[in-house]
């Protein structure tokens, strides 16, 4: 047993231990942080397979050694693919906001029965900002009514930002979307609808931590992309949303999106 409470595992398991309650605080007490549960999770388990595992390496090293070079190769190559892809998102949170465009796509978030979500807010006030230094720009609000939700994510962008002076007239709404390919395609059908031609570049309004993944499904819907990025607010909320983009950037490249 003294064996057993080494320095190491005794500090390794206090680590896991305050892991444990960050995980339980990140799921049931901010609402929208359960990834950053779910990474909390994943090192509590990384923890605790390098704590047991010498212990199993007393009866069985060799299937210890084997078992822990396999562990250790796929933690390396996991970590690898998840710097390069955080580092892919990042470099794509700046846009190319000073490439003209004649339409953005504002992309929706949730909205709260007391008014639009702070992801919301911040594409409001981003897409404000960009109208006006931009005032021969047409916005295209995008987002459809969640079950949950009290209006549509577009309308109630609309109002926010018609209550912040910007002409009504500038401002298109489609109300059907429900994820980021239809927010996309939904965009261009009616910017045609309305102009009669279908554009071939738009500039595309998201949170920063978003614009990698959008920029995907534009290709995808073959029209040439220009990130304008919406600042995320909150310190915290950037950094859970900017470590799980790259479960999205993944999911998306790996299972695909819907295409017509």
């Amino acid at each position: 047993m003294t064996h057993f409470f080494t320095a190491g595992r005794v500090a390794a398991l206090a680590a896991c231990a305050v892991l444990a309650g960050l995980t339980f605080f990140f799921k049931f007490c901010i609402p929208g942080y359960s990834f950053s549960a779910l990474v909390c999770l994943c090192l509590i388990g990384i923890l605790l397979f390098y704590t047991f595992m010498p212990l199993v390496g007393l009866k069985f090293p060799g299937f210890a050694r084997v078992v822990t070079r396999i562990f250790t190769i796929v933690l390396i190559l996991g970590i690898l693919v998840v710097g390069i892809t955080e580092a892919i998102i990042i470099h794509a949170s700046f846009g190319n906001p000073k490439e003209p465009v004649a339409y953005m796509v504002v992309l929706g978030a949730k909205v709260n029965y007391n008014g639009p979500s702070v992801s919301l807010w911040d594409r409001i006030c981003g897409a404000y900002n960009y109208l006006e230094e931009h005032p021969d720009v047409i916005a295209v609000l995008s987002g459809g009514q969640g079950t949950d939700e009290p209006i549509t994510e577009a309308e109630c962008m609309y109002r926010e930002l018609v209550e912040l002076g910007i002409d009504p007239k500038r401002l298109w709404r489609e109300e059907e979307a429900t994820n980021t390919w239809e927010n996309l395609n939904f965009s261009l059908d009616l910017i045609e609808e309305k102009s009669g031609q279908r554009p071939t570049k738009i500039g595309v309004l998201s949170s920063e931590y978003h614009l990698f993944r959008a920029s995907l499904f534009a290709k995808a819907c073959h029209v040439e992309f220009v990130g304008i990025p919406a600042k995320t607010s909150r310190p915290s909320q950037a950094i859970n949303h900017f470590l799980r983009e790259v479960a999205g950037v993944w999911h998306y490249l790996l299972l695909g999106g819907r295409y017509d």
